[in-house]
């Protein structure tokens, strides 16, 4: 696949170029090149984003970095078996459990919620930092929803994290989560409260909190550009009703001029008539008479 001419490959993280130190430099080159492309269409064109890890992945399928790319490419795409054997590969490769939050929302991808929850019970979560604990109380309060289980959903995600007045990268999205598990369990009060506590800390637009809010408000949003294109739709076929009428009008003038026509037609053959008729006759003078014999 063809990539754009400004992307050198020296965009990656330095652990990652770090750990292409190990292929021969042309090799590394291209590699880095397709795993930059990963990270620049994964959120805006998923299948292109695999695309270009296929790539990588057949280029270096010894790298973690490439493996951990496929996974995330993978699960971009829904492709949740495929994703978690990767990021089992990258865990393999490095001892790393930072994709312990990821691997659990895989099994939730797979149907396998209860699988999830064992994983978030599992000692590997209290070697997570901060984000990564929180990112597994988000999938495992997920799981607890796959299941039914809405009241422990909300329990799951109830945390100092959750009551911090502080914002940190994932603040959003844990309210947004409480939020929506509240409205689940029709407490729209209380839902309505923390989607609008969400919108305060959601600075990037990383979730609708504010149109969820103000869906709950009653508020509703008219598309600019929809309207605009209704009156193009509807302007045709006021012009062609016009033109009818136009046309319709033309015909009706034609048809009183025709009538009329005829009328004046039929008056000056009545003029003539009447002047033939009443036309003075001329006697003969004497000396037109015929001679006599």
């Amino acid at each position: 696949m063809p990539i754009p001419d400004d992307v050198t490959g020296e965009e990656i993280d330095a652990d990652v170029r770090q750990e292409l130190q190990s292929l021969p430099k042309g090799l590394a080159e291209d590699v880095s090149r397709n795993l930059v492309m990963v990270a620049r269409l994964i959120d805006e064109d998923p299948e292109g984003a695999y695309a270009y890890s296929k790539i990588a992945l057949r280029l270096a399928s010894r790298v973690a970095a490439v493996r951990e790319a496929a996974g995330f490419a993978a699960y971009a795409n829904q492709k949740y078996s495929e994703a978690l054997a990767e990021f089992r590969a990258a865990r393999r490769m490095t001892g790393n459990v930072d994709l312990w939050p990821v691997m659990a929302d895989c099994e939730r991808g797979l149907g396998r919620p209860e699988k999830a929850l064992d994983m978030a019970g599992a000692p590997e979560v209290h070697k997570l930092d901060k984000a990564g604990q929180v990112e597994m109380r988000l999938v495992a309060a997920g799981a607890r929803r796959d299941i039914g289980q809405l009241d422990a959903a909300i329990v799951t995600l109830q945390s100092p994290e959750l009551a911090s007045n502080s914002v940190q990268p994932w603040t959003a999205r844990l309210r947004y989560a409480y939020a929506d598990a509240l409205l689940a369990a029709g407490r729209e009060d209380e839902a309505r409260e923390w989607f609008a506590k969400a919108v305060e800390s959601d600075k990037d637009g990383s979730t609708d909190a504010s149109d969820r809010l103000a869906e709950l408000d009653g508020v509703e949003f008219v598309d600019a550009l929809v309207e605009d294109e209704d009156e193009d739709e509807v302007a045709p076929e006021a012009e062609a009703e016009d033109e009818a009428e136009d046309e319709s009008e033309t015909a009706t003038d034609a048809e009183a001029d025709t009538d009329t026509e005829v009328e004046t037609e039929g008056d000056d053959e009545d003029d003539i008539v009447e002047a033939e008729r009443t036309k003075p006759v001329v006697e003969a003078d004497d000396d037109d008479e015929a001679p006599r014999g």
